[in-house]
C-alpha cells in the first residue's frame, strides 16, 4: 500500500535507509481494501482504473505518439489523487511509465555533448512554467517507487537504472555555469535532485538494479570520477553520488565485484587518489578515499579480490598518507568521513583469511578471576595486522588530540569485539607498551583515554598487564611530565581499588616505597613553610600529592601489610602533617584509619589530638576528623582506644568551645560561619558520641558513671540557642498544642515563620532523641547534608552566604520523616541510651526566648510529651529507672513541680509517677512530696506535716542537691493559695499513681521485684553463670583448684537430695515451629584433664507441649546443631533419667509464678521428684537419682577434681534466635527436699523476698499475733540464693581479688574476654548464703550476653515510702482531709501502700497505725463515703468477692476499721448496712467463711455487735444483719478440728451473748417489755437456733454434750418462765430439745445438773457486759445446787399448754426427729401438726433409740394440766382439743411401736395415770422455780382465771381411760406378773401426793374394773381361739396375781365395786383356768 504525498520535497527530506528495503518488501502486494480508504477515495481511485483499463484496451491500437499522450493525460489525474495508492494495475502503470522516462532520458542524450546532455536532462527533468511530461514522468515514477518491491522490479526492467546512473554522471562531471536563478527555481532543482536520487537508491538496493548497471558499464566511469575529478566535479551531486555509491556498495553482488575488478576499478581510484592526495583538501581525500573504502570492505564478506587489490596497490599508505593529513583539523571539520575510514580500517583489522597464530607468555600473579581461555570467545578476531599497523603508526607519529583519540577508540573497540583481540594484537604488535613510552608526549586528553583504556584491561578483561604497568610505575618516577604522572597514578589509583592484589604487587614492584618517598619529601616541604604552602599555585602538583596520598591510602586498605610498611618507614607523623590541607585530608584520614587497624590508640590519639587542637574557623577538619573517627567507631575493637585516649572527653570539648555559637545573631568568628554549619558539627560530635556507645557496656558505663551526660546537657545549654538565665517565665495558658513531630514538619516543611534558635533547638533534641533510640551514629541520617556531586567546595559555601544550603538540607531529611512516620517510631521506641533522655529534661527548661512566650512554652510541652511518650512501655520505664531521671526532673524542673497550673507540670508528673511505680530513690520521693507542698500556703497541719518528711529523710537529694536545695521556695512567701487540704490531695494522688498496681497480680506479686530477663531474640542466648557450684575433688587434689567462698568443699550429688525454688515470669513464648525452652537451671560437671562436660541436672519448661522437663541424664554439653540424638542407654536402669510434668494452663505470659522441684534421695539409686506450680502440684514421679560422677566415669584419679558449675537460661552453646522473652526473679538451690509446708510458706513470701529463710515471719494468723520467727532451711542446706536486689556491677579484677583466681577464670572464660580484664563491667548477683555456715558455696551468678540479658532492681515508691516515714506520712495526708476527694485520695494511698508493700503494713501494725487511722476516720465521720468504705475492704482483703480469695488477710485492720462498729454507725449513707452485709457475705463465703469466722472470733466481734443492742433506737434492718453476721460467724468458726479446743474458746463470746438475753430476761422482769425487746431476743434465739441446728455446723455428739454442759440445763429454763411471750418460750424449748435429742444430754438433764455453771464460764465476757450496764442487777450469792431438768420443765410448761409449737417440739423429741419442721399448711391445728409429724418422722431412729419416755411424759403432764382445767365452754376450744389431739396422737404412736419399752415404762404410766386420776385445778405454775423474786408483770398470758368457771367432766377422760385399757390388755397379756414393776401395779400405786382417800378408791377401782374387762375379753378370746403356750402361762399367772390385788384393794377398802361382780369375775377366771390346765394335760 503506498501512500501519495502532497510534494516530492518531504519526500527527497527522508533518506532510505536499509531498513527501508524490509519495510517495502514486508508491504507485498498492493491487495487494498476499499473499506478501509473514505467512500470519495474510493470512487475516484475505481474511476482512474477504469480510465486506465480503457487505455490497456486501445493502447495496442494505437500509434506510439497517441500512447504516450493519453497516458501524459492520466499521469495528472494519477498524482493528483493523495492518501494510499489503490490501483489494482500498478505494476503495468510503473513499467510503461519508467518506460517512457527512460525514453525521454535516451531522447535527450543521443548524438549531444556531454554539457549539452546535462542541460537537456534538467531540463526535462525540472518543472518549469506549466507542468512538462518530463517532470511529469519524474514525479510519476518517484511515487510508485515507493510502493512495493514487484512494482520496483517492474521500473528496474524498464532500463531506468542505467538511463539514470549517466544522468548522475553528467550531473557529478559537469557542473553548470552558475546562473541568476531566483528562489523558486533553485527549490524546484533541489526537489528534482532529491527525487530523482531517491528513486535511484529505492533500485539500487535491489541486486536486479546493481546487475542492470553492470550491463550498461556505466559504474565504472562514476567510481574513477569520483577518485580522479573530486575537486572538479560539481559540488552540490558531490553528497548524492557518494550515498548512491555508498548504496550500490552495500549491494554488491559476485558479479559486480568481478565486473569491478576486471576493470581495474579500484587500482585506477587508488592511482588517481594518490595524485590527489598532496593536493585535495584532507576532508575531501578522506571523503573520496571513504568512497572506495566502502566497496572495499562491502565485498569482502562476498569476496577478498578488492581487498587484494587494495593491499596489492598500497591501499595501506594511502590510507596512512590520507588520515596523517588530517592532523591539525578543527574539531568537526571532516568528522564524518574520518570517522568513517577509521571505522572501516577497524573492520578491515578483522579480514583475514587465517587466524594469528601467538604463544603468550602470561606473567603471574593475576587476579584469581582471570582465566585466559575464557577470553576466547565466538567474536571478531584480529587477522588484518596490516589494517592495525596503521592505526599504531598513526597514533605513533601524530599527536593530534582528535585523532589520537579516535585511533585509541578504534583499539578499545576491537578489544570489546572479543578480549583475546587484545592479547593478539600486544603479543604481535605491543601497541600499548609502545605507546607507554610516548604517551606523555601526547595531549593531556589523550594521556587520560589512553590510561583508561589500560585500566580497562584491569577492570574489563580482568588481566594485569605486568610489563605495561613497569613501564607506568617508571613514568612515575620519572616524572617527565606532572600532568601524565598524574594521570597515570590515577589509573594505577583505579586498578589497585578493583582488587586487593594489586596493594602486593605495588608494594612488591616498589611503588609504594616511591610514593613514600615523594610524600615524604613533600610533608617536609609543607612543615618548613607551616600554613602556606610553597606548591599552592602548582594546581598539578598538588592534584599529584592528593593522589599520591589517595594511592597509598588505596594500598593501605585491607592490607596489614602494607600498613605495616608505612610505619616502619616512620610516615605516621609525616601523614599527620597533610591534615590541614582539605584536599589532602581525605586520602590522610583514610591513610590513618587503615592504621588504626593495627593500631587504635595512636589512631585515636591522632584524630582526638587534632580535634582538641583545632581552632574555630577550622569547621571542616572537624567535621572531617569526626566522620573519620565515625568511620573507625564503627568497629568494637576500637571503643576501647576511644575511651582511653580521652575521646569522650575530647567530643565534648568541641561542644564547650562552641559556647554561644548558635546564638541569634552569632557573634565573633562564628558570625563567618553559617548556624547550619555549625549544627552540622554539633549533630557528628554527638553522633560519634553515640557510635562510641553503641553497645559498648565498658563505655556506657563510663560515661554515665563519670556524669558525662550532665556535662554534655550543660554545653549543649551553653550553645546559645537556649535560655541560659535563670528567672523563670510566667506560664502562658496554651490554646493548641502541638507534638514534637509536628515541631519538626512546621519548623523545616512549611511556610509557618520559626525563629532560628528555636530551630536550633529542635534540631539538637531531634538529635538527641535518635541516640535515644541508639539511631544517631547511623551514617544514613544525616546523609543528606553532605554537599552532592558538581556542588561548590566547601571552603566557597563558607559563611553567611551559604546559610540557604542547608536547610534544604534539612528539608529534604524532615520530608523523609514525616510526623506520622515519626509517631510510628517512637510508639514501641527501645530506650538505648537514658542519659540522653536526662539530657532532654535537663534542656526543657531552657528552652525559652524573651518575645517568644507561647512558642517557647509550647514546644516545651511538645518536648515534654514527647519524653512521656518515651516511657510508655514498662521496659522504657525501668530503664530510665536506673539513669537518674527522677532527679534530673527535681532538680532540673522544679518550678514546673511546685506551680500546678505550669503546662510542663502535668506531662512531668506523669513521668514521674510512670517511673516511681517501677524504682525511686526515698530522696527523691522525699523532695518530691516536699515540692508538692511548697505549693500551698502556710499553716499548722502543712507545716507539721512537711516538717516531718523532712526530719525522717536522712539525706538530702545526691544528685544536683545543691540546686534543689538553693531553689525551694518558703513556705511563708509561697504566692499562691488554695484550700487546707489541697497539699494532701495533691500528693495523696501522685503517691496513688506510683503505688497502685498496674496488673492484677495477687497482692504478694503486685510489685515487681528485682529481676534478670532474659531475651532471645537479640542473640539467641542469655544466661546466669554459677560458677564452682561444688567441686568434688580427689584425696591428692590440691585446694588452690577449688574456686566458691566459704571453707571445705561441698560435694556433688547431695546425699539427701536437693529443691529448685524460683520465681519466673514469661513475658512472651516464642514460636512453636522454633519453641526455646525456658531453661530454669542447668548444671554442667566437668572432670579435670578431660575435654568433655556434661549435663547432669536441668529442669526446664518446653513450651511447644507446655510440660515442665526434669532430666538427671547424663549429656554431653555441646551445640544443638551436633548433639546427638538419644540413642542406646548406656547404664541401664529401672528408672527413667527424665520426666515430663504438664503444666496445661497454670502458665499465664505477663503473670509471676513460683516453681518448686524436690528431688529426694531414696536408698537406691532413684529418687522422687516432685513439681509445684504457685503451690498446686503438677506431679511427682519416680526417676534416676545423679550419678556420682561425669558421663561414663566409674572412678578419678586422686589428684584429679571435678568442677560443678550451673546455668540459668539459655548459655552461649545453645545459641537459638526465639521470641522468648522471661524474666527470673529470687532462685534458691536446696540441698535436701523441702516439704510441702515449707513449700507453702516460701511461696506465700513471694517474689520481693530478700532473704535465706533462716528468720521467717510466718503469714496467716501469726500476723495477728507476734511470733517468734520461724527456721525454714538450716544453714548449711541452702547451695545458693540468687537475688537481683543483691547485686553490682564488678569487674574479673575485682572477682579474683575479691573471690579467688579460680571463680575469675572461669568467669572470664564463659564471657569471652581477657581474665586479666579490668574495665569491662560484669554483672554479679551475689549469692546471698555466702555468708552462712556451710561449706563452701559459688559467689554468686554472672551475667553472660551483651544484649540478652538485662537487669532491673525494683525499689517503687511503695517501699522506698518506708525509708521516709512509710504510714506515717499516709496518716498525715489522712489527718491534713478537709473534703471527701481528699480523704478517699489519702484513704486510697494508704490501702495501695499497704496492700502492696509487706514492710509498710508491718511499721503500720508496729506504731499502731490502725488504732490511729480508726480515731482519725471517727473524727471525720462526715467525710466518709461508700468508695472510702470499699477501700477499707480492699484493705482488709476481701473487697474482690466472686473474683479471688476472701480471706481476711489483714487481721488489724479488720479488728481495729471494719469491726469499729460504732464508727459506722455514725457515718452517713448508711455505711453500717453496707459493711453489715459485706460482713455477712464473708462470713458464709463456702471457701473462706470458716477462715473469717476464725479470725472474727479473734478480733472479739461478737461482743462489739452484742453491745450495738443497747442503742434503744437501732433499727430492725440492722438488728437483722447483725443476727446474720453473728450466726455465720458462730457456724463457720464451729467446724473446726480441736472440737474441745475451739469450742470452749468459741463458746466464749456464744457465752456473752447468752449472758446478754439473760439481763434482758431481768429486765424484762422488772419493767414493762416492749414488742422491739422481745422481737430482737426472738431474732437473737433464731440465730442461736440456725447455729446449732445448721446443716454447716454439724455439731457432733460431744460437741453438743460440751456446750451443753457448759451452759448448764437452768440457762435452757430460763425460756419456759411463765411471764414470757409464748414466741419466745418456743424458740427457747426447740433450742432446748435440740440439744435433748441427744439421749445422753437428756440423761444429764433428767438426773440432774448444777445451776449457774454458764455464769463462771463466761465471767469474762460478764465482766465486759457489765461495765457497760446503766444499772447493775443484784448479785446473790448461793452455793451450788442440782436443778432436775424434766421435772421444772414439766412445771414450766404447765403454763404454756395453749402453745400448739411446743406440743411439736416435745412429740419431735418423742419420736426422735431433731429437724423435722411442717409446712404451713399442716400449722393448721394440733391434731394436723401431730399427724405429719407421725407420718414424716424418722422411724430408723425410733427403732434405733425407742421412744423418749421423758418427752411422753411431757405430753401427758400437759395434757393433765389441761384436763384437770375447769372447762367453761363445752364448744371448740383447745382446752378441749389438745388433750384429745395427744391422747390420739399417743394411740397412734403406740399402734406403730406397741413393743417399745416407753409403754411400760414407770415414769410414763404414773403421767399417764395422773391424767386420769380426778383432782382439782392446778395451784400456781412455774413461778418463783429459777427466779428468787417471782415477777410483778408477765409480757402474755395464754390462760384466763379458772377459780370462776364451773366445774365440767373433760371429754378427753375417756380417751384416757380408753388407752389405759389398752395398755393393762398388753401388759396383762404379755407381761408376767413375776416381775417387779408391773404396769398394773404402777397404775393403782400413782396418785398425786395432796390425793384423798376417796379420789385414790375411786381411781384405784377405776383401774381395777378396767382390769377386769380386759380379763373378761381374754376369757371370751380363748374361748374362741387355742391360746398360744406363753401367753396362756401369762395369762394364769396374772389372773392370780389380779385375784391377789383384787383382795388386796377389798381388804384395805380402797375397792368400791359390786360385790356381785366380784365374785362372777372370780368364778369365771376359776372356770378359765381350770380349762387352762386340762388342755395343758392333753398338749
Amino acid at each position: 500500500m503506498g501512500q501519495l504525498e502532497d510534494s516530492p520535497g518531504k519526500a527527497g527530506q527522508q533518506e532510505q535507509s536499509p531498513g527501508d528495503v524490509d519495510k517495502a518488501e514486508a508491504l507485498g502486494q498492493p491487495a487494498h481494501s476499499k473499506d478501509e480508504l473514505p467512500h470519495s477515495h474510493t470512487l475516484q481511485w475505481e474511476t482512474l482504473g477504469r480510465q486506465f483499463v480503457e487505455y490497456e484496451q486501445v493502447a495496442p491500437f494505437l500509434i506510439p505518439e497517441e500512447q504516450q499522450r493519453r497516458l501524459m493525460d492520466f499521469l495528472p489525474l494519477f498524482l493528483k489523487s493523495a492518501g494510499v495508492i489503490v490501483f489494482p494495475n500498478i505494476q503495468l502503470l510503473a513499467s510503461e511509465v519508467s518506460k517512457l522516462l527512460t525514453k525521454e532520458i535516451k531522447k535527450n542524450l543521443n548524438g549531444k555533448p556531454a554539457e549539452e546532455a546535462r542541460l537537456a536532462l534538467e531540463q526535462l527533468l525540472q518543472q518549469k512554467g506549466e507542468v512538462e511530461d518530463g517532470c511529469l514522468l519524474l514525479k510519476s515514477v518517484y511515487l510508485l517507487s515507493q510502493t512495493d518491491v514487484r512494482t520496483l522490479w517492474n521500473i528496474i526492467g524498464s532500463g531506468l537504472p542505467a538511463a539514470l546512473m549517466q544522468c548522475l554522471y553528467l550531473f557529478f562531471t559537469f557542473p553548470l555555469k552558475k546562473t541568476s536563478d531566483d528562489g523558486e527555481t533553485s527549490e524546484n532543482k533541489t526537489q528534482t535532485q532529491e527525487m530523482l536520487v531517491k528513486i535511484m537508491l529505492n533500485m539500487y538496493r535491489e541486486e536486479q538494479g546493481v546487475e542492470e548497471l553492470l550491463a550498461a558499464d556505466k559504474l565504472q566511469s562514476l567510481i574513477i570520477a569520483t577518485a580522479s575529478l573530486w575537486d572538479q566535479c560539481n559540488r552540490s551531486w558531490k553528497v548524492p553520488t557518494g550515498r548512491v555509491l555508498r548504496t550500490i556498495s552495500k549491494a554488491q553482488t559476485r558479479n559486480s565485484i568481478l565486473y569491478l575488478q576486471a576493470v581495474d576499478c579500484i587500482k585506477i581510484a587508488i592511482q588517481n587518489l594518490f595524485k590527489l592526495a598532496d593536493t585535495l583538501p584532507a576532508c575531501d581525500a578522506c571523503e573520496a578515499v571513504s568512497i572506495i573504502l566502502c566497496f572495499v570492505k562491502d565485498s569482502y564478506p562476498i569476496s577478498s579480490v578488492l581487498l587484494t587489490e587494495f593491499e596489492n596497490n598500497d591501499g595501506y599508505q594511502l590510507l596512512l598518507k590520507v588520515l596523517l593529513r588530517c592532523e591539525g583539523l578543527q574539531q568537526n571539520e571532516g568528522d564524518p568521513y574520518l570517522n568513517e575510514i577509521l571505522d572501516m580500517l577497524t573492520c578491515l583489522t578483522t579480514c583475514g583469511k587465517t587466524e594469528l597464530k601467538v604463544s603468550g607468555n602470561i606473567v603471574h600473579p593475576q587476579l584469581p578471576h582471570f582465566d585466559f581461555e575464557r577470553t576466547r570467545s565466538s567474536g571478531m578476531t584480529v587477522k588484518n595486522l596490516q589494517a592495525f599497523q596503521v592505526l599504531q603508526s598513526i597514533f605513533q607519529k601524530s599527536n593530534d588530540q582528535h585523532l589520537c583519540g579516535r585511533i585509541l577508540g578504534a583499539i578499545g573497540t576491537i578489544w570489546a569485539w572479543n578480549m583475546v583481540n587484545f592479547f593478539l594484537l600486544e603479543w604481535t604488535l605491543q601497541p600499548i607498551n609502545k605507546f607507554t613510552d610516548i604517551i606523555h608526549f601526547k595531549p593531556h586528553p589523550v594521556q587520560v583515554q589512553f590510561f583508561r583504556l589500560v585500566e580497562s584491561i584491569v577492570l574489563d578483561l580482568s588481566y594485569i598487564p605486568h610489563e605495561i604497568l613497569k613501564k607506568v610505575q617508571y613514568l612515575i618516577k620519572e616524572n617527565v611530565v606532572p600532568i601524565c604522572t598524574l594521570t597515570a597514578l590515577r589509573c594505577l589509583l583505579s586498578m589497585t581499588k578493583k582488587d586487593p592484589l594489586f596493594s602486593d604487587i605495588f608494594r612488591d614492584s616498589g611503588l609504594l616505597g616511591l610514593l613514600l618517598a615523594l610524600l615524604r619529601k613533600q610533608a617536609k616541604i609543607l612543615r618548613k613553610s607551616g600554613t602556606t604552602s610553597v606548591i599552592r599555585d602548582d594546581c598539578t602538583e598538588k592534584e599529584l600529592n592528593a593522589v599520591m596520598l589517595k594511592m597509598v591510602a588505596a594500598l593501605t586498605l585491607g592490607s596489614v601489610r602494607n600498613t605495616v610498611v608505612l610505619k616502619d618507614y616512620g610516615m605516621v607523623p609525616y601523614i599527620k602533617i597533610f591534615l590541614d590541607d582539605e584536599c589532602y585530608r581525605s586520602a590522610t584520614l583514610s591513610i590513618l584509619e587503615q592504621l588504626s587497624v593495627i593500631n587504635y590508640e595512636e589512631y585515636m590519639s591522632i584524630v582526638i589530638g587534632a580535634l582538641c587542637s583545632s581552632t574555630q574557623g577550622e569547621l571542616n577538619l572537624k567535621l572531617d576528623l569526626l566522620k573519620s573517627l565515625l568511620r573507625i567507631l564503627e568497629s568494637p575493637k576500637s571503643h576501647s582506644a576511644f575511651r582511653t585516649c580521652s575521646g569522650f572527653n575530647g567530643l565534648l570539648s568541641l561542644l564547650s568551645d562552641m559556647e554561644g555559637a548558635l546564638q541569634d545573631p552569632p557573634s565573633g568568628l562564628w558570625a563567618a560561619v553559617g548556624q547550619n554549619r555549625i549544627m552540622e558539627l554539633v549533630f557528628y560530635t554527638l553522633q560519634g558520641i553515640t557510635a562510641a556507645l553503641h553497645l559498648d557496656p565498658v563505655n556506657s558505663d563510663f560515661f554515665q558513671r563519670n556524669s558525662l551526660f550532665e556535662k554534655m546537657a550543660e554545653d549543649l545549654g551553653s550553645l546559645g540557642c537556649f535560655w541560659t538565665q535563670r528567672e523563670w517565665q510566667n506560664p502562658l495558658s496554651l490554646e493548641k498544642k502541638r507534638t514534637f513531630a509536628e515541631f519538626l514538619d512546621a519548623a523545616f516543611c512549611s511556610s509557618e515563620p520559626f525563629p532560628a534558635w528555636l530551630k536550633n533547638c529542635i534540631w539538637i533534641l531531634n538529635f538527641l532523641d535518635h541516640m535515644v533510640k541508639g539511631t544517631l551514629h547511623l551514617e544514613s541520617y544525616f546523609k543528606e547534608i553532605k554537599p552532592e556531586v558538581g556542588e561548590p567546595s566547601r571552603d566557597d559555601q563558607e559563611g553567611p552566604e551559604a546559610q540557604e544550603e542547608h536547610p534544604v538540607a534539612f528539608k529534604r531529611l524532615v520530608n523523609k520523616l514525616p510526623a506520622s512516620a515519626y509517631r510510628w517510631e517512637t510508639r514501641d521506641c527501645v530506650i538505648v541510651h537514658p542519659g540522653a533522655v536526662c539530657v532532654m529534661v535537663r534542656l526543657l527548661p531552657k528552652l525559652y526566648k524573651e518575645g517568644h512566650s507561647q512558642l517557647s512554652q509550647e514546644i516545651q510541652c511538645a518536648v515534654a510529651d514527647h519524653i512521656q511518650s518515651l516511657v510508655k512501655s514498662e521496659k522504657s520505664r525501668q530503664v530510665m529507672c536506673g539513669s537518674g531521671l527522677l532527679s534530673t526532673i527535681i532538680a532540673s524542673c522544679q518550678d514546673a513541680f511546685r506551680n500546678e497550673s505550669h503546662p510542663l507540670h502535668l506531662p512531668l508528673t506523669r513521668v514521674f509517677e510512670k517511673l516511681a511505680s517501677q524504682s525511686i530513690e526515698p530522696d527523691v520521693l522525699r523532695y518530691q512530696i516536699i515540692f508538692n507542698g511548697t505549693n500551698f500556703p502556710y499553716s499548722a497541719d502543712t507545716d507539721l506535716f512537711l516538717h516531718y518528711v523532712d526530719l525522717v529523710g536522712s539525706k538530702g537529694i545526691t544528685i544536683d542537691n545543691k540546686t534543689a536545695l538553693q531553689t525551694v521556695v518558703p513556705l511563708s512567701t509561697s504566692p499562691w493559695l488554695s484550700k487546707g487540704s489541697a497539699l494532701a490531695l495533691q500528693t495523696a494522688m501522685s503517691l496513688i499513681s506510683m503505688t497502685s498496681p498496674r496488673n492484677f497480680q495477687l497482692c504478694s506479686t503486685s510489685l515487681a521485684p528485682s529481676f534478670v530477663e532474659f531475651d532471645m531474640s537479640m542473640e539467641g542466648y542469655g544466661c546466669l553463670f554459677l560458677p564452682t557450684l561444688a567441686t568434688v575433688m580427689g584425696p591428692g587434689a590440691e585446694q588452690s583448684v577449688s574456686g566458691g567462698i566459704g571453707m571445705g568443699t561441698r560435694m556433688f550429688p547431695p546425699s539427701s537430695g536437693l529443691t529448685l525454688s524460683c520465681w519466673f515470669l514469661v513475658s512472651k513464648f516464642g514460636v512453636v515451629h522454633n519453641s526455646h525452652p525456658v531453661r530454669f537451671l542447668t548444671v554442667v560437671r566437668h572432670m579435670a584433664r578431660t575435654e568433655q562436660e556434661f549435663v547432669c541436672f536441668a529442669i526446664s519448661f518446653s513450651p511447644q507441649d507446655h510440660s515442665l522437663v526434669i532430666s538427671t541424664e547424663e549429656v554431653e554439653f555441646q551445640p544443638l546443631d551436633i548433639m546427638e540424638p538419644e540413642g542406646e542407654v548406656l547404664n541401664p536402669s529401672l528408672f527413667p533419667g527424665q520426666v515430663q510434668f504438664g503444666c496445661g494452663k497454670m502458665l499465664v505470659t505477663g503473670q509471676w509464678h513460683h516453681l518448686t522441684v524436690t528431688v529426694a534421695k531414696e536408698a537406691k539409686k532413684s529418687c522422687i521428684v516432685s513439681a509445684y506450680i504457685n503451690g498446686q502440684t503438677l506431679g511427682s514421679a519416680k526417676m534416676r537419682y545423679l550419678q556420682p560422677l561425669p558421663g561414663s566415669y566409674i572412678s578419678m584419679e586422686s589428684s584429679s577434681f571435678v568442677d560443678v558449675y550451673g546455668y540459668i537460661a539459655t548459655p552461649r552453646v545453645w545459641k537459638q534466635k526465639s521470641s522468648l522473652t522471661w524474666r527470673l526473679g529470687p532462685t534458691y538451690l536446696f540441698e535436701e527436699a523441702i516439704s510441702v509446708e515449707t513449700m507453702e510458706v516460701i511461696n506465700k513470701l513471694g517474689p520481693r523476698y530478700c532473704s535465706n529463710f533462716q528468720a521467717v515471719q510466718l503469714q496467716g494468723k501469726d500476723q495477728y499475733s507476734e511470733h517468734n520467727p520461724t527456721l525454714l532451711v538450716a544453714e548449711e542446706k541452702i547451695c545458693f540464693g540468687i537475688n537481683a536486689m543483691c547485686s553490682s556491677f564488678t569487674t574479673i579484677q575485682d572477682i579474683k581479688n575479691s573471690c579467688n583466681e579460680v571463680d575469675g577464670r572461669l568467669v572470664a572464660k564463659e564471657i569471652g574476654i581477657n581474665s586479666r580484664d579490668s574495665s569491662t563491667p560484669i554483672f554479679l548477683a551475689k549469692n546471698i548464703a555466702g555468708h552462712l555456715s556451710g561449706s563452701s558455696r559459688t559467689i554468686g551468678s554472672v551475667a553472660v550476653g551483651q544484649y540478652g540479658v538485662r537487669v532491673f532492681k525494683s525499689s517503687p515508691a511503695a517501699t522506698s515510702l518506708n525509708f521516709i516515714g512509710g504510714p506515717s506520712i499516709l496518716l498525715g495526708l489522712i489527718a491534713m482531709a478537709c473534703d471527701d476527694h481528699t480523704m478517699y485520695a489519702a484513704v486510697k494511698v494508704l490501702n495501695s501502700i499497704l496492700n502492696s508493700s509487706p514492710m509498710s503494713e508491718k511499721l503500720m501494725r508496729h506504731m499502731g497505725g490502725y488504732q490511729l487511722l480508726a480515731y482519725l476516720l471517727k473524727r471525720k465521720t462526715q467525710l466518709l463515703n461508700n468508695r472510702i468504705l470499699q477501700l477499707m475492704f480492699s484493705l482488709v482483703g476481701t473487697a474482690e468477692l466472686g473474683f479471688e480469695s476472701s480471706v481476711i488477710k489483714n487481721f488489724s485492720a479488720f479488728q481495729y476499721i471494719l469491726c469499729n462498729f460504732e464508727l459506722w454507725m455514725k457515718a452517713p449513707e448508711n455505711l453500717d448496712l453496707v459493711l453489715f452485709s459485706h460482713l455477712a457475705e464473708i462470713l458464709q463465703s463456702s471457701r473462706d467463711g470458716c477462715r473469717n469466722a476464725e479470725v472474727a472470733y479473734q478480733v472479739q466481734m461478737v461482743p462489739k455487735l452484742i453491745f450495738l443492742f443497747n442503742d434503744p433506737e437501732i433499727s430492725d434492718s440492722r438488728i437483722t444483719v447483725a443476727c446474720t453476721i453473728l450466726s455465720h460467724q458462730l457456724q463457720g468458726y464451729f467446724n473446726t478440728r480441736d472440737v474441745l479446743r475451739l469450742f470452749i474458746k468459741a463458746m466464749e463470746h456464744v457465752f456473752c451473748l447468752f449472758i446478754a438475753l439473760y439481763y434482758f430476761l431481768i429486765f424484762v422482769a422488772l419493767s414493762q417489755t416492749s414488742g422491739k425487746t422481745i422481737w430482737l431476743r426472738n431474732q437473737l434465739l433464731k440465730m442461736l437456733l440456725d447455729v446449732i441446728c445448721s446443716d454447716k455446723t454439724h455439731l457432733s455428739a460431744e460437741a453438743q454434750q460440751e456446750t451443753f454442759l457448759a451452759l448448764g440445763s437452768d440457762w435452757f429454763l430460763l425460756f419456759t418462765q411463765s411471764y414470757l411471750h409464748s414466741s419466745t418460750v418456743a424458740l427457747g424449748m426447740k433450742l432446748l430439745l435440740c440439744f435433748l435429742h441427744n439421749r445422753s444430754l437428756l440423761n444429764k438433764f433428767k438426773e440432774g445438773m448444777v445451776a449457774g455453771r454458764w455464769l463462771e464460764n463466761s465471767s469474762t465476757g460478764l465482766n465486759i457486759l457489765m461495765d457497760n450496764l446503766k444499772t447493775h442487777p443484784p448479785v446473790t450469792e448461793n452455793g451450788p445446787f442440782l436443778i432436775f431438768g424434766f421435772s421444772v420443765l414439766q412445771k414450766c410448761l404447765t403454763d404454756h399448754v395453749h402453745i400448739p409449737e411446743i406440743y411439736l417440739l416435745v412429740a419431735r423429741l418423742f419420736l426422735a426427729t431433731p429437724h423435722c419442721e411442717p409446712p404451713e399448711t399442716a400449722k393448721g391445728d394440733l391434731d394436723s401438726m401431730l399427724q405429719w409429724i407421725l407420718q414424716h418422722h424418722i422411724t430408723e431412729n425410733v427403732l434405733k433409740t425407742g421412744l423418749c419416755a421423758e418427752a411422753a411424759a411431757l405430753l401427758l403432764e400437759m395434757v393433765r394440766v389441761t384436763v384437770d382445767k375447769p372447762i367453761a365452754d363445752a364448744e371448740a376450744s383447745w382446752e378441749i382439743n389438745y388433750p384429745g389431739n395427744v391422747i390420739q396422737f399417743l394411740c397412734l404412736v403406740y399402734h406403730s411401736y406397741t413393743q417399745d419399752p416407753v409403754w411400760h415404762c414407770p415414769d410414763f404410766l404414773k403421767t399417764l395415770a395422773m391424767v386420769a386420776f380426778h383432782s382439782g385445778a392446778p395451784k400456781g405454775g412455774s413461778e418463783g422455780l429459777l427466779s428468787p423474786e417471782g415477777p410483778a408483770i408477765a409480757e402474755g398470758k395464754g390462760c384466763v382465771d379458772s377459780s370462776s368457771l364451773p366445774l365440767l367432766p373433760h371429754p378427753a377422760k375417756k380417751q384416757v381411760w380408753d388407752f389405759i385399757g389398752i395398755l393393762l390388755m398388753d401388759s396383762l397379756l404379755n407381761i408376767p406378773a413375776n416381775k417387779q414393776g408391773h404396769p398394773l401395779e404402777l397404775l393403782l400405786e400413782a396418785s398425786p401426793e395432796d390425793a384423798t382417800s376417796e379420789q385414790k378408791r375411786d381411781f384405784q377401782t377405776k383401774v381395777l374394773l378396767s382390769a377386769m374387762d380386759v380379763f373378761h375379753v381374754i376369757s371370751q378370746g380363748e374361748g374362741k381361739t387355742r391360746p398360744r403356750e406363753s401367753t396362756a402361762s401369762v395369762s394364769v399367772m396374772n389372773v392370780a396375781y389380779f385375784a391377789q390385788k383384787l383382795i388386796e384393794k377389798l381388804s384395805s377398802r380402797m375397792f368400791a365395786a359390786d360385790p356381785k361382780q366380784i365374785l362372777l369375775f372370780t368364778a369365771k377366771q376359776i372356770v378359765g383356768v381350770s380349762h387352762m390346765k386340762d388342755f395343758f394335760k392333753l398338749l
